[in-house]
């Protein structure tokens, strides 16, 4: 008990109270958070992940593994879901969001301060959870653009939309580098730095932010599907698979952690787009934040257990 407590204090509480900032700040000054959204994806994301590729020693082999686990990660948890709205009677809107809310979680604003903390900034251990959160970007950013943009402007100029993004070059540049041994001049490298140190402050505000946005409502019965497939099943799946790969250490751990991040706020963005059920989808994006609490807390705790 006395360690869970730690754990809370030391790590989650750290997180959500940077969301609390942002959560104030938004109340007060109802901040322009299409502009915040840009400044992450365009500038602070791809900076983040190319210093932290670069930094890390990083088997080509084990990298592609963590590619492969992500994928069939989220292509399972795609069919169970799937599968379990059929069950309950979902009619399919309503299933596509509560898919949404289950494939995307929020490996970017939560994932990354946890991982931090958790690993007091331990390189290796970061470069795994980079190699997650850009998973999920091009899985919702390639969701997003082919499910929704070529819908107004075609497959061909969605596709092109894609390698616009700068998630996609600052990924390559980090790995090409750090593999090839090549040296980043200083006058690139010191303002990289920055970027890097600058995105997991403004990420968790822009989280708090969005959550400010989000409608309160008493009505919850109807989210305890997507919390329990989200928050339980989904780390009760990556163990799984863990044990089944034969993975451990740190590796193993940093995959575990990864796996019980809450809903990603972009599902109710998309939710939003589609007009698809989306108070449904924030109602969720709230309540999953707020109990990741104790979910993460404990699924941290035992990690600890399981691999020191």
């Amino acid at each position: 008990m006395a360690e869970l407590l730690t754990i809370l204090l030391d790590i989650l509480l750290p997180v959500f109270i940077i969301m609390g900032i942002g959560f104030i700040l938004e109340k007060k000054f109802d901040l322009d958070l299409n502009t915040l959204a840009k400044l992450n994806i365009y500038f602070l994301v791809p900076g983040f992940i190319f210093v932290k590729l670069y930094e890390t020693e990083f088997a080509p082999g084990k990298f592609l593994g963590v590619i492969g686990f992500i994928g069939l990660y989220v292509l399972l948890l795609f069919v169970i879901t799937r599968v379990f709205t059929r069950l309950q009677g979902m009619d399919g809107a309503r299933a596509t969001t509560v898919s949404n809310s289950v494939i995307f979680f929020n490996s970017g604003n939560y994932g990354v301060p946890v991982n931090d903390l958790v690993f007091k900034g331990d390189p290796f251990a970061m470069s795994i959870q980079v190699v997650v959160l850009t998973m999920q970007n091009v899985i919702t950013f390639s969701y997003g653009i082919f499910a929704l943009q070529s819908i107004h402007i075609g497959k061909w100029r969605a596709m092109a939309g894609y390698f616009k993004m700068p998630v996609l070059y600052a990924l390559l540049a980090g790995i090409l580098l750090n593999a090839g041994d090549i040296a980043v001049p200083a006058f690139l490298w010191v303002p990289s730095t920055y970027i890097a140190d600058a995105m997991i402050a403004i990420a968790l505000v822009m989280l708090g932010a969005q959550v400010a946005k989000i409608k309160w409502t008493t009505n919850f019965s109807s989210v305890y599907p997507s919390l329990f497939l989200r928050l339980l099943a989904g780390p009760l799946l990556a163990l799984g698979m863990i044990y089944v790969f034969g993975l451990n250490g740190v590796t193993a751990q940093a995959l575990f952690i990864a796996s019980a991040m809450p809903t990603a706020v972009n599902s109710a963005v998309i939710a939003q787009e589609y007009e698809n059920y989306p108070e449904f989808a924030a109602q969720i994006v709230l309540l999953s934040t707020l109990c990741s609490a104790v979910t993460v807390t404990f699924v941290i705790y035992v990690s600890r257990i399981i691999w020191g």
